[in-house]
């Protein structure tokens, strides 16, 4: 796909292009979430993050539908819910996405959890793989997995997952996890990447000193640390001016001391779900 000019792009392991930069509908109701879509595509947004259970894939579809931007021109992903994980239900799944999203094939498709009390996560990834080679998906991923639920699908399946889209922001920033799937070629997705809210981005220490030192607010400065760490991340907002100002990342850049400083605020602080625990 073509990225918009000025933003940034990674590529996945099957060679295809992913902005870095997205935006994502998780709790975004269906009434709204339309007109959220529609304004982040105006002001520039290509890629967008949706889910089976945020219950808003028929919202995205009838903005993209509507925006009249062409279908190379987007990146669209979506993800398998838990109950709909096994070698019996998966790819119907898929087909019941791509029918509320108006399309013919999503860029990519992500397990959402790995649920491992349900221990479907392997025989799902091998229906993934066969979705993918029937061309419904360009690429196959997972979602809040962890270096042993990466290792069973490894040792399982014969793609490797394009990315694993995890929870991730300053005071918690999934070194360990990274180091082991990046090499492989799996790339990082950050959600949450202001954490959630759930912390004053304030409260970090000399975050403050960076955006005045660049003109920028603490969450510029965040998504901008996202970005040049290489992690694809998509945040929230329903607020086109506060989409606006999301997307306003690409006119600085931190330097090797800024990016150090925020490394060092790293408290494995985990502020969502852990993986164990999302079983539903």
């Amino acid at each position: 796909m073509k990225t918009p000019a000025g933003q940034l792009s990674l590529t996945l392991n099957t060679g295809d292009v992913i902005p870095q930069l997205g935006v994502g509908v998780f709790k975004v109701d269906d009434e709204v979430c339309e007109q959220v879509v529609a304004d982040a595509l105006e002001v520039g947004y290509r890629h967008i993050d949706t889910a089976m259970i945020y219950r808003n894939e028929g919202a995205v579809g009838r903005a993209i539908a509507k925006s009249g931007i062409p279908r190379d021109e987007l990146f669209v992903t979506t993800k398998l819910w838990n109950s709909d994980q096994g070698s019996e239900t998966a790819a119907q799944a898929l087909q019941t996405s791509l029918d509320l999203l108006g399309l013919d094939q999503v860029d990519l498709y992500l397990i959402h959890w790995p649920a491992p009390l349900r221990d479907q996560f392997v025989e799902t990834w091998l229906v993934l793989e066969d979705l993918h080679r029937a061309g419904l998906t360009k690429a196959i991923g997972v979602s809040n997995f962890q270096k042993e639920h990466l290792e069973r699908v490894l040792e399982a399946g014969r793609i490797v997952p394009a990315v694993n889209q995890v929870e991730l922001h300053p005071a918690f920033q999934q070194r360990e996890l990274r180091a082991f799937q990046e090499p492989l070629g799996i790339l990082t997705e950050a959600w949450g990447p202001l954490g959630q809210a759930k912390y004053d981005l304030s409260e970090l220490p000399g975050l403050a000193d960076i955006a005045k030192a660049h003109g920028k607010s603490l969450a510029q400065v965040v998504l901008r640390w996202h970005l040049q760490e290489g992690i694809i991340i998509f945040p929230k907002s329903s607020k086109k001016e506060r989409l606006q100002e999301n997307l306003d990342v690409f006119d600085f850049e931190l330097t090797s001391d800024d990016m150090a400083a925020i490394a060092a605020m790293d408290a494995d602080r985990r502020v969502g779900t852990h993986p164990d625990d999302g079983n539903w």
